[in-house]
């Protein structure tokens, strides 16, 4: 079971505060009548997803021993027009750097992430087309 509590900060912003006792703070943009002092939801939902994507992947890069130096994933949300304005297409592109870095294995890494084990993309991929890159950076 996983557990989580929220705590109302009296405007629009909540500290959540996750059974294993890590918090995180969220609000929305001032334009929806928040401070924006912190990520919205849905700006964790694609952060919730590069992480469990990332994790995976780190995983995966680990076991095949490659020499991965850093990597970041960008994510770009786009979301339906109407309520509850899920995400409609998610693009991912995951960046690396490291020594004699090729396509294949990175792309085999990701793609077994995304298409077997990461929990967040098999849910949001029920909404969302998520497309992903890789690029390796010199």
């Amino acid at each position: 079971m996983v557990e989580a509590k929220l705590r109302w900060n009296g405007k629009m912003g909540f500290v959540g505060v996750s059974g294993s006792n890590h918090a995180v703070v969220m609000d929305v943009r001032p334009e929806s009548g928040g401070d924006g002092t912190a990520p919205s939801p849905m700006e964790l939902v694609l952060m919730a997803l590069g992480g469990c994507s990332g994790v995976d992947v780190a995983e995966i890069l680990r076991k095949k021993r490659l020499n991965v130096r850093d990597f970041q994933i960008i994510l770009e949300g786009e979301r339906a027009e109407d309520y509850p304005k899920v995400f409609t297409k998610v693009q991912m592109t995951f960046v690396f750097e490291g020594e004699g870095l090729t396509m294949k294995p990175l792309e085999d890494a990701v793609r077994l992430s995304l298409d077997k084990y990461c929990s967040v993309a098999g849910m949001v991929g029920k909404t969302a087309d998520i497309q992903w890159k890789v690029e390796i950076k010199e």
